[in-house]
């Protein structure tokens, strides 16, 4: 079992010890931690994730997981900010839509968007959508990021579009929408969003993609 794999398990079996442990050992052999963190302890909660959806994992056995994920990224977050400049590449208001709880895949988003230079305002879960639009009017931001991992809250994300086009604002933002029930093209072309990731490591490239676009000055 390679080091990935420990740490697939590790997260899985909700072990706190050992997921920090291989966490260490990994920056210890020089493994590049955002690998680390995509090939290990995501993959683990994608598997709880399942678990949960299919009743074999309850709330308190995901708490453990989350933990010993979160434990083991905070050993590896201090190095990940290491890779990069001070300069933000942009600043992103980023939160799970209104009426879902679930913030795992947010949060790792979060902490790459973060190693890759970008200003991260995180609005949490449960976030009603004008929350989003009022944030990212008070920090000026660049891109406006929604997670869903439930199919009947990933339905409230096309309003986030409808909304800063009522208010003119629509030109102003891009809309970048991911989680479980979001595909590429519904997002996109059913919910109005600019860019759709994936998982973490995508959702850092497409926004870096759509920044570039935009200093390009080639908006939507």
């Amino acid at each position: 079992m390679n080091l990935f794999e420990q740490m697939v398990e590790a997260t899985v079996e909700g072990d706190e010890e050992r997921c920090v442990a291989l966490a260490q050992q990994a920056l210890d052999q020089g493994v590049d931690p955002f690998q680390a963190i995509q090939e290990g302890y995501s993959r683990g909660m994608l598997i709880v994730g399942d678990k949960f959806a299919r009743l074999e994992y309850y709330l308190p056995g995901v708490m453990l997981s989350a933990n010993a994920m979160n434990a083991a990224v905070q050993v590896l977050k201090p190095h990940l900010l290491q890779r990069h400049d001070r300069g933000s590449r942009g600043t992103i208001v980023l939160g799970t839509i209104q009426g879902d709880i679930h913030d795992l895949g947010k949060n790792i988003v979060k902490i790459m968007l973060q190693a890759a230079g970008f200003t991260v305002h995180d609005l949490g879960y449960d976030v009603p959508v004008r929350q989003f639009v009022e944030k990212a009017e008070e920090v000026e931001a660049d891109i406006i990021a929604a997670s869903a991992m439930l199919a009947t809250t990933a339905a409230y994300m096309p309003d986030i579009a409808t909304i800063l086009s009522e208010l003119g604002l629509r030109d102003k933002y891009l809309i970048m929408l991911g989680g479980t029930p979001v595909t590429a093209e519904w997002a996109t072309v059913e919910a109005g969003a600019d860019g759709y990731g994936e998982n973490a490591v995508e959702a850092v490239q497409v926004a870096k993609r759509l920044m570039q676009e935009k200093s390009r000055g080639g908006e939507k």
